[in-house]
């Protein structure tokens, strides 16, 4: 069974990427502090990308019935992700304090579309940490209860 990240959630993520590569080529201070947000940014993305966002794409077929054993593979990287959480959230204060950086550099150079971005990928991460990592954590704790339940029939 294969695991995809929901298509809005992947779309945003290259949304945010794109602004992103847009605001590195700012200026001065503008376009150094986004080249700091892109250098923290990018391996942490990787990261999600890998296992922390996969998992949701089982949120739709859990809301419509009970998880099954089929989906036991899920279970490595909602695992991981548990495993690596506390990393992933040191990862997103780092990130986070680099955006807030940036929104100074852009509301300094009256940069307001770069200030915006920072701010809403901000909004971002607080997303995923109240979101889509507890989201991704339950999809496997269902997967795992499916899985012993199956064990035991």
């Amino acid at each position: 069974m294969r695991f995809d990240i929901p298509p809005p959630l992947r779309v945003e993520h290259e949304a945010l990427h794109r602004q992103l590569v847009a605001a590195t080529s700012v200026a001065g201070d503008v376009g150094a502090a986004a080249r700091e947000v892109a250098r923290v940014l990018h391996p942490h993305f990787v990261r999600e990308e890998a296992f922390a966002l996969p998992p949701l794409g089982l949120l739709t077929r859990l809301a419509r019935g009970p998880a099954t054993p089929d989906m036991a593979p899920v279970l490595e990287m909602t695992r991981q992700l548990e495993a690596e959480l506390p990393a992933m959230l040191d990862e997103h204060r780092t990130i986070v304090g680099a955006l807030e950086r940036l929104v100074g550099a852009a509301r300094a150079a009256g940069e307001a579309d770069v200030e915006a971005f920072a701010n809403a990928l901000i909004l971002h991460a607080q997303t995923e940490e109240d979101v889509m990592y507890p989201a991704a954590i339950l999809v496997g704790h269902e997967v795992e209860r499916a899985v012993a339940q199956g064990a035991k029939q």
